[in-house]
């Protein structure tokens, strides 16, 4: 049985949320407006990145709302779009901690398990 229409484009909206978010430019994006609003400008000072580059992932990010861009004379100011964005990257490093520690984990476990028996 299919899912009902307006299910089919919640999930096509909440996919569209997390693959503007899938990108590794886009990440340090979030990561450094959470501090404060910026401009193209001094995106491109912090990540060291050329213009082209910040310009297209804030495009993505403006698209699906992420980012919110506020004009201040001739400069555009980029912020986040929902203080929420913020608290979305805190859980997910929560995750990846979560992952990496069982990892670290594992990787323990081999090395002992590596080591020659002693006699």
């Amino acid at each position: 049985m299919a899912p009902p229409p307006a299910s089919t484009e919640l999930q096509s909206f909440k996919a569209e949320f997390f693959k503007a978010l899938a990108h590794p430019v886009r990440i340090l994006i979030l990561e450094t407006l959470r501090a404060r609003e910026r401009s193209v400008q001094e995106l491109q000072a912090v990540l060291d990145l050329d213009q082209p580059t910040v310009s297209s992932q804030l495009a993505v990010l403006r698209r699906t709302h992420v980012v919110a861009a506020r004009k201040e004379g001739t400069t555009v100011r980029y912020a986040l779009g929902d203080p929420h964005v913020g608290a979305l990257l805190d859980v997910a490093r929560r995750i990846f901690n979560n992952q990496l520690t069982g990892t670290q984990t594992m990787l323990r476990a081999l090395r002992r398990e590596r080591r020659p028996a002693r006699r």
